[in-house]
């Protein structure tokens, strides 16, 4: 439909429901008075009716037939007769005048006062919007990822002008998180959880931070911040589901099953993310059943950290990790070797592992029960990026001078991966 046809059809309904509100009200305003003009003739009759019967009267009166009593009040009677029907008149006369005044204005006047109104207080370029609009493809009015930086800015900016308000920390926070900005969601949950150092999201939510910061190892200060919030409420959601995951890394498949059903019960079942908490469950539970099998056959499940046969029941990759030459110097024992296989160059970690350092080369195998994400374990890819980085400090999070190695393009289910350590971080 047309700009023309769509603002005409518009103008049409509107002058419509206008017409027939005035089809309501005009035709007893404007009635025909008519009637009131036979009420007059009536009224006229009347009177000279009341004349004849004073003259009777009078004449009643002179001729003795009325005691002066009797005549009185006749007259009486006469008179509140005739002043009663005209005072009825009167106000039978006036009501039309005054009907047909307001009925000429308000035709005049509604008409008017409605179109008045929409343009004040309505939006008239909706029309243009709309009818232009239909020829148009349809636009989201969801925000987009500027809009939300720009929040998240704003939020900042009040966080840092009043330090102390908690509110303004945990809603940068959550942003952060939410847009994937884990170290900046860090920082802001480090300060968030020195104001509100009991609230479960809180806790929860610094815990998801640290561990998405060190490749989603949930092991050590993750893992307590997590016991703390399921403390403190036993149904907080990313504290059952961070307990799930942990349970998953450890092989401790049955009390991940535990915690996934618990927050599954707590959530509704359409929405993606209980769907992907649904596949967690689902492979949790999988993994269970193997173990419960092979212990009742008498048997262990392959290992997931020798290389050898896990492949039969888990996807991996595996082979050996080396430090080239002249980096070797700057090795020191006290320092933390990271092996982390990720969905492509910056996907999010798959697997991951911490190991303690040793002679290189080091043999390392990764597998689905170090996923990061059940739901998205190795299994899920064709080829992974593959990264070790030794940290002098410790510290899961990359810190310049740690030192780095990577290969892409590594097929799941390699067995002789050759990954060499050969760059400083800067």
């Amino acid at each position: 439909m047309n700009l023309f046809w769509s603002i005409t059809l518009f103008w049409a309904a509107a002058a419509a429901a206008v017409a027939l509100a005035l089809a309501f009200v005009l035709p007893y305003l404007l009635r025909n008075s008519n009637g009131e003009h036979s009420k007059a003739a009536r009224r006229d009759i009347n009177l000279a009716v009341y004349r004849d019967q004073m003259k009777d009267l009078n004449a009643e009166l002179s001729n003795t037939q009325l005691s002066q009593e009797q005549f009185l009040a006749s007259k009486l009677e006469l008179e509140t007769r005739a002043a009663e029907d005209a005072l009825a008149h009167e106000d039978r006369a006036a009501t039309p005048v005054a009907s047909r005044r307001l009925g000429f204005t308000l035709a005049a006047v509604l008409p008017a006062a409605a179109i008045g109104l929409y343009v004040w207080l309505g939006n008239p370029g909706a029309l243009i919007a709309v009818a232009n609009g239909q020829n148009e493809p349809v636009m989201s009015a969801e925000p987009t990822e500027a809009d939300i930086l720009q929040m998240i800015q704003q939020i900042e900016a009040r966080a840092q002008a009043n330090p102390t308000d908690s509110q303004a920390w945990e809603a940068l926070a959550t942003a952060n998180a939410m847009m994937a900005r884990w170290p900046e969601a860090l920082q802001a949950y480090q300060k968030t959880y020195e104001l509100l150092p009991t609230k479960p999201a809180v806790l929860s939510g610094y815990a998801e931070a640290l561990a998405m910061t060190s490749n989603l190892v949930l092991a050590g200060r993750p893992i307590e911040l997590v016991t703390m919030a399921l403390q403190t409420d036993p149904n907080d959601r990313k504290g059952l589901e961070l307990s799930g995951i942990h349970a998953y890394q450890n092989g401790d498949f049955a009390r991940a099953v535990e915690f996934l059903d618990r927050l599954q019960r707590l959530m509704t079942p359409e929405t993606p993310y209980a769907q992907e908490i649904l596949r967690m469950r689902n492979e949790a539970q999988r993994l269970a059943q193997l173990g419960a099998e092979a212990q009742a056959a008498g048997t262990q499940l392959p290992s997931t950290t020798d290389g050898q046969g896990a492949a039969t029941q888990l996807a991996s990759v595996a082979g050996s990790v080396d430090v080239a030459t002249a980096l070797k110097p700057r090795l020191d024992a006290q320092s933390t070797l990271y092996l982390i296989a990720r969905a492509g160059e910056s996907g999010p970690p798959l697997a991951a592992a911490r190991v303690a350092m040793g002679p290189f080369p080091l043999q390392f195998s990764l597998d689905d029960s170090m996923a990061m994400n059940p739901a998205n374990t190795l299994g899920n890819h064709k080829e992974v990026v593959l990264l070790a980085r030794i940290s002098a400090s410790g510290n899961p999070i990359a810190q310049p001078g740690d030192l780095e190695g990577r290969v892409v393009g590594v097929a799941v289910g390699a067995r002789d991966v050759k990954l060499v350590i050969d760059r400083v971080l800067p």
